[in-house]
């Protein structure tokens, strides 16, 4: 099938219009699309390709005829409708939490680990934005050095919790400078205009975040990596709109040099390396916001293991750490004729 009948599921939130972006922008092949949100949005209109469409309420009923949704509505929406869709023999991929640690349904970085699509019954997961961008450069250094631990220190950008949160830091920091006050929407546990705070999500048991938890969960099934693999996260929200940032330590099993992995990383997939901290040249988030590649640099040998490696990686999230995952997923699906599916059990 050369051109999907496609559904946006969320296409009037933020992620949704990336898709949207991305789909034009990759010219991507179909025959019919549907705009699909909640019954709050249906009836609103909606520019694609210089037309207008109108949105339709996401009832079981809009999927009818349809062979992919790229689903950006929450858990919550994937949840309620998903047997629907599958039923309908339509592949749900989906960018919510719903789904990622599901045993029957494969988490996937287009580019990374494209053979898990092979065996989907109806759902593809695409993993938390923090992970993915994470994944691209791993995936060349773990088949050459196999990773044995792993710390990521992550500086998220307001973009990763929505609309609201881009509204309150741009609404926070005006009222900062205009040295009035401003009663922040609570998308966080404090203000977030000029500062950081280090808790994205509810914390757990351990200490730990939920979000920091996904990377930890999400890393070792996507390389396929033993449970035991020591693997730790601290996830902090910063005051940037858009392009998450990541300070990573990884052990391997055997010597990688900085020079190696550079070679490496200089021919990765969906990977560009800026790496010349003589001239301060490193990617900062400005650099990568509303691009596509993950950025890489500050690569140097860690001193605290024996075989470590010290990066930084920059990535816009709502492009490689959605949007453009999602889409990526979608031209795989076609590309290795897999629309075809069983129904989950």
């Amino acid at each position: 099938m050369n051109k999907p009948n496609i559904a946006i599921l969320g296409a009037t939130g933020v992620v949704g219009g990336e898709i949207l972006k991305i789909l034009e922008e990759r010219n991507f092949p179909y025959n019919e699309i549907k705009f699909l949100a909640s019954a709050r949005s249906a009836g609103k209109k909606i520019e694609f390709k210089g037309e207008t469409h109108t949105i339709i309420e996401a009832t079981p009923e809009a999927f009818e005829g349809i062979n992919i949704v790229l689903a950006s509505a929450g858990a919550s929406t994937s949840k309620a409708l998903v047997d629907e869709i599958v039923k309908k023999g339509a592949v749900l991929v989906d960018n919510s939490s719903a789904f990622r640690m599901e045993k029957d349904v494969p988490l996937v970085i287009a580019g990374v680990n494209d053979e898990d699509l092979k065996w989907h019954k109806g759902i593809v997961a695409n993993p938390n934005c923090s992970t993915s961008q994470l994944m691209l450069p791993l995936k060349p250094l773990h088949e050459y050095g196999k990773i044995k631990r792993l710390i990521v220190s992550t500086y998220q950008a307001v973009s990763g919790a929505g609309k609201e949160a881009i509204d309150d830091l741009y609404d926070s920091t005006k009222a900062s400078l205009n040295k009035e006050i401003y009663k922040y929407k609570k998308f966080t546990t404090k203000p977030i205009a000029f500062n950081l705070i280090p808790q994205i999500d509810v914390f757990c048991e351990n200490g730990y975040t939920k979000e920091e938890m996904k990377v930890v969960h999400e890393t070792k099934k996507i390389l396929h990596l033993s449970d035991d693999t020591p693997i730790s996260c601290t996830a902090v929200r910063v005051p940037v709109f858009v392009s998450h940032s990541e300070a990573v330590s990884v052990e391997f099993e055997k010597e990688i040099t900085p020079e190696k992995a550079r070679e490496i990383l200089s021919t990765a997939y969906g990977v560009i390396v800026i790496d010349n901290p003589e001239k301060s040249e490193y990617p900062t988030p400005i650099e990568a916001a509303g691009k596509d590649p993950v950025y890489v640099g500050r690569i140097r040998k860690d001193l605290a293991f024996e075989n470590g490696l010290a990066l930084w990686v920059v990535a816009d999230n709502l492009r490689i750490g959605a949007a453009l995952n999602t889409v990526r997923i979608a031209e795989k699906l076609v590309e290795m004729d897999l629309l075809c599916h069983s129904e989950r059990p």
